[in-house]
Formats: structure tokens, sequence, C-alpha cells
């Protein structure tokens, strides 16, 4: 209890808890929506989405600032390729919440005359370059540790040909992907946090279409990988 507490209290932690709802009712009204006699339920799940999503705005409205902190960081990676992927993603990132924060102020009627299909089309557009260079990041990492993983085992291979009780035969059918996502559950839960959040920019952009389904099934997984990460940051991605 102590430790949802302590999660509920951050804003992050709010904003994933938000997420995870509003896009848990958008795959609960597509399977409904066919189903005769649902349409109140379906009703009630659009409204719901609705006003969760409108309340995520106001805890996005200092992302800004913590976008930017993330880019100062991310120039000072050691590996020039992440240190290029991350900085470029988290200025994507920088300007899709500045875009994002002026349609929160033309959506309480601050600045009726901001043209809002301009506004969402560029907030879209960036937030798609930010997860797209996440994710090939994310593939960059991916290959780094399945490299590692390659090397070790042609020096344990060449070490031990005539050692007994070591079967290469159990050894090469073992996939290189699987084992390096099974020994960094970090980079698992960045990959597929990412791949999920993908699908939202695509669809909107008319580059993918998916069904609302998808969206929300996807929405809903990246969601409670934020929460994981949250709650638990030793299984955030770090900056190396």
């Amino acid at each position: 209890m102590d430790a949802f507490i302590r999660f509920t209290n951050q804003t992050q932690g709010r904003d994933r808890l938000f997420r995870a709802t509003q896009y848990t009712c958008m795959l609960l009204r597509y399977l409904l929506e066919p189903k005769a006699g649902k349409e109140k339920v379906v009703m009630k799940l659009k409204k719901l989405e609705s006003s969760v999503s409108t309340g995520r705005k106001w805890f996005r409205l200092g992302n800004v600032v913590h976008a930017i902190q993330s880019t100062e960081q991310s120039i000072h990676a050691t590996d020039p390729v992440s240190r290029l992927c991350l900085t470029l993603a988290n200025l994507n990132r920088v300007v899709y919440f500045i875009c994002d924060t002026i349609l929160w102020v033309r959506s309480v009627g601050l600045a009726v005359s901001i043209n809002k299909e301009k506004w969402q089309t560029w907030a879209t557009r960036h937030y798609y370059y930010f997860l797209l260079l996440s994710l090939i990041r994310d593939l960059y990492e991916i290959s780094l540790q399945m490299g590692r993983l390659a090397h070790d085992r042609a020096k344990r291979e060449k070490s031990s040909q005539n050692s007994f009780g070591y079967s290469l035969a159990d050894e090469e059918t073992e996939w290189l992907l699987f084992r390096s996502l099974k020994q960094h559950p970090p980079l698992l839960l960045d990959t597929v946090k990412n791949f999920c959040d993908i699908l939202i920019p695509l669809d909107q952009m008319g580059i993918y279409r998916s069904n609302p389904g998808i969206i929300g099934l996807g929405g809903l997984i990246s969601s409670v990988a934020g929460i994981i990460t949250v709650a638990y940051p030793q299984m955030k991605l770090k900056i190396l």
C-alpha cells in the first residue's frame, strides 16, 4: 500500500494510471460496439475516455521542463550513436510538449484563435519522430547486446572444444535476441513501450492505419510498461 501511495503521489505515476484507464476504455469500447444492447455502456466508456484524456493534459503541463533536462543528460551519453539518437529524440519530445501545451491553452479558451489542426499535426509529427528515434536507439542497444553474447559464445566454444559436459548443440539453438532481452529487462520494456506507442502517431498520420482495438491494446501495454518503470526505477533504461 505504501508503494502504491508513493507511486500515485508522483505526477508521472498518476499520468500512467490515467493513460492506462484511457486506453482500457478505448479497447473495451471497440470490443463492445458490435454487440447489441451495449449502447449505453459504450457511451459511458466514451465519456470516461474523453474525461481521462482531458485530465491527462494537466499532468503534462510541466513535462517540457523534464524533456529539456533529459536532452541535457543525453548529450553526455558515452556512446556516440546512443547520444545522437537520444538527443534528437528528446529535442523532438520538447517540441511535442510545447505543441501540446499550446493545444491545452486553446482547449481552455485562453487563445481561441490558435489553429488547432496545424498544432495537432505538428504535435503528432514530433511525437512520431521522438518514438522512431527512441526505437532506433533500442534496436542499436539490442544489436550491441547480441554482439557481446555472440562474442562470448565464440570464446566459450573455442576454450571448451575438448571440455566435458558442454553441449555446443544446446548453445547453438539458443536465440541471441531472446537471450539479449531476457538478460536486460529494462531494454525489453523500453522496446515494447516504444513499439506500442508508435502505432498511435502512425495511425494519426495515415502511415499505417490501425483500428481502435489495436490502438487501445497497444496503449494499454505501453502504459503498463510505463507504470513498471515509474514504480521500479531500476527497470528504466539508463543512459550510458
